[in-house]
């Protein structure tokens, strides 16, 4: 059963605790339900608001400052998360598989008070752990996506992180009933919003670990009725590879995507087969999502990525998107001392992107500000390159020595020629512009995204 009042309203003030109980904030929703995969019942109400008052009064007897959080898909992880937020701790979500190098060089950048669920490091403070106090706002810390050796933290306040998922909820009308599996890491961005929001809407989420190319993801989002999925392009693709159907499972209705532009025909297709299909649009620096496209209007408009979500604002100036709204992050963090900083930004946020908009809002990306590459002089736009090569399974781009470098999968070298003289004719530059290498598999990051850093360093 679920609770109808606020569960631990009564509690009385522990000691180190702020004075609020876990819900007090509407985040997590008393409604909220946390469920391990494989497992039956799950944790909600009273019992859930006791483990992350337990989880928070052993992290209150920390000095004061950051902690690390290696983010698995699992309770542990989760629960630690809540727990910091409650007891209003600043947390940083990392991916748990981190090198040793790039750890210990976060930590000593940062100096969190300690450190959980790293596979390189014991739990408990680490060496020299004095940060100093952050500012009273900070709530999480991510990493830059994509980054890798030397990352910027993302730094969120608590107003970013609940008005994004509640905006979110909204715009993809979730509701109590609603159930999703953790199909995405948590420490990236997109599944942390997957979880954030459905624990702000007082819906369920289903804790696996288990890949979602991996048989036993799909025996436990049946056997929990999971209603919702969330992927990246490369996910898609490699299911629309698999021959996937959701209407195979019966009580999955919604599938959602963001973490780069998805090829509209694969949209075009799964939106033919699953009840509501949202594509969406964002960065780590708003919080997770910033447009959303609703499903009745994709077939009208496929290459669009949305409206702004609510209490959002998007403009175009000189061509880049700039994105106005409470979700906008703090600023950028290098060491320990940027964590005591205020708001840089006064929520707007130049995305990096470029688009343009139409007569009714609907936003349209074009490509990066910075993915620009020179061949022979001429400025050629990579995003364009990718674009102009779809038809011919997965690829990227990346910029060489005065030429731009095409890395496609398992091409031989008659077709690897046959692509540069095209991307010539197309571009109007001459083929030798264009060094097209064959790869097995592209290079992906946790996220799916493709890892450029990886293909730039093979160059």
């Amino acid at each position: 059963m679920r609770p109808t009042s606020s569960p631990g309203a009564n509690r009385p003030l522990r000691a180190g605790l702020p004075p609020l109980n876990p819900f007090s904030e509407g985040f997590p929703h008393p409604e909220a339900r946390l469920v391990v995969a494989g497992e039956s019942g799950g944790l909600s109400g009273d019992e859930l608001a006791r483990r992350i008052e337990v989880a928070a009064l052993e992290m209150a007897k920390l000095p004061s400052g950051p902690v690390f959080c290696g983010m698995r898909n699992n309770l542990a992880s989760v629960l630690r998360y809540l727990a910091a937020w409650h007891g209003r701790r600043p947390v940083a979500l990392l991916d748990p598989e981190l090198s040793a190098g790039t750890l210990a060089d976060l930590v000593s950048r940062f100096r969190p008070v300690a450190l959980f669920g790293f596979d390189q490091a014991a739990d408990g403070p680490p060496p020299r752990c004095d940060s100093g106090d952050p500012h009273p706002d900070l709530a999480v810390l991510l990493a830059t996506s994509g980054s890798t050796g030397n990352p910027k933290l993302v730094r969120l306040a608590r107003q970013a992180v609940v008005a994004n998922a509640t905006s979110i909820a909204a715009a993809l009308a979730i509701g109590p009933h609603d159930v999703a599996p953790t199909s995405l890491p948590l420490y990236y961005s997109y599944g942390l919003s997957v979880l954030n929001s459905h624990l702000a809407a007082g819906a369920t989420v289903v804790l696996t670990e288990a890949g979602l190319l991996e048989r036993p993801f799909w025996h436990q989002l049946d056997q929990h009725g999971c209603t919702s999925l969330a992927g990246v392009p490369y996910q898609y693709e490699m299911l629309r590879r698999l021959r996937f159907d959701p209407r195979e499972h019966a009580s999955l209705t919604t599938l959602t995507q963001a973490g780069g532009r998805l090829r509209p025909e694969v949209a075009a297709e799964f939106a033919l087969m699953a009840e509501r299909f949202y594509l969406m649009y964002g960065q780590t620096e708003a919080t997770a999502r910033i447009t959303v496209l609703p499903p009745e209007r994709l077939p009208e408009r496929p290459h669009s990525v949305g409206l702004p979500v609510p209490g959002g604002r998007v403009a175009i100036d000189d061509g880049e998107v700039v994105y106005h709204g409470p979700n906008v992050m703090m600023g950028y963090a290098e060491t320990a001392a940027d964590l005591a900083r205020g708001d840089d930004l006064g929520g707007v946020l130049r995305t990096g992107d470029l688009g343009v908009l139409d007569g009714d809002g609907f936003l349209y990306l074009t490509g990066r500000v910075r993915r620009i590459a020179k061949v022979f002089g001429v400025r050629v736009n990579l995003d364009d390159v990718e674009r102009l090569l779809r038809d011919c399974g997965p690829v990227a781009a990346t910029s060489g020595d005065d030429r731009v470098t095409i890395w496609a999968e398992s091409l031989d070298a008659e077709s690897r020629t046959s692509l540069a003289r095209r991307l010539g004719a197309e571009l109007r530059l001459h083929w030798s512009g264009f060094d097209v290498r064959a790869i097995d598999r592209l290079p992906l990051l946790a996220t799916g995204k493709i890892d450029y850093r990886t293909l730039e360093a093979l160059t």
